[in-house]
């Protein structure tokens, strides 16, 4: 249960206190719960936009105030690394240039752009799910966000020179726990939109672009860092969102 408990209090805002002191196995077990985390942020994003649909608001409307929803209840922490990660993909020089980028704590204009696109393509595919009634659509795509995460902390993946959480979580992951969980989401899946097998190629195509942008983040980075965990989550969920709304 510390895994549980270490999983909510880093991935959430929840007044859930974890262990008081955390080492790599301890951290990684908390990543292969990440997912659970997942289920209950998409439980909690479709519920408020049906309550929101209830009392007449749009669901456009919903879809953006659910969005701001999840980056309030995270802390913001994964859209920052979004935005730090597209900075420093867009930076010139050695991977300890583009590692200074991504931390200098502003947005340059490729981490805005990405903002701008990410946060719009969620909420407007959140509207879309929710006006044709797939609420686990809107579940599917936050909790596959999280599945992007153990995937992209498994063995093999070493940190970033300089890395904090990266250092703690990479390589933590041991080979069978992320296609479990991959496995678990696609099955969801099926009924996350129109046609039953539209869910599943949804959450291919965000996993595997997510492990594409991952691998190329840990090559232009030298490793893996906390940024890059959270662009890679902000990315699936984009896609997965897109994906389900093609009904």
């Amino acid at each position: 249960m510390n895994g549980v408990r270490l999983a909510v209090s880093w991935l959430t805002v929840l007044p859930v206190r974890g262990p008081d002191e955390v080492d790599r196995a301890g951290a990684g077990r908390a990543i292969g719960w990440a997912p659970v985390v997942g289920v209950l942020l998409g439980l909690g994003a479709a519920g408020l936009m049906w309550v929101l649909g209830a009392v007449g608001a749009s669901w456009l409307l919903g879809g953006f105030i659910a969005v701001a929803g999840l980056a309030l209840i995270t802390r913001g922490m994964h859209i920052d690394g979004l935005a730090d990660t597209m900075d420093g993909l867009g930076s010139y020089g050695p991977p300890e240039r583009a590692r200074e980028v991504m931390k200098s704590g502003g947005a340059g204009p490729f981490g805005v752009a990405a903002l701008i696109f990410v946060i719009a393509i969620q909420a407007v595919s959140f509207a879309a799910l929710a006006a044709a009634g797939h609420w686990m659509g809107i579940v599917s795509a936050v909790a596959v966000g999280r599945v992007a995460v153990v995937l992209a902390c498994r063995r093999g993946i070493d940190p970033a020179p300089g890395a904090g959480f990266g250092a703690l979580v990479a390589g933590t992951q041991g080979p069978l726990i992320g296609p479990i969980w991959a496995g678990i989401a696609l099955i969801a899946a099926v009924f996350a939109g129109g046609h039953w097998w539209l869910g599943p190629l949804g959450i291919l195509a965000a996993l595997g672009s997510s492990l594409l942008l991952v691998r190329h983040c840990v090559r232009r980075f030298g490793g893996l860092n906390g940024d890059v965990l959270g662009a890679a989550l902000e990315f699936t969920v984009t896609i997965a969102a897109g994906a389900f709304t093609l009904a």
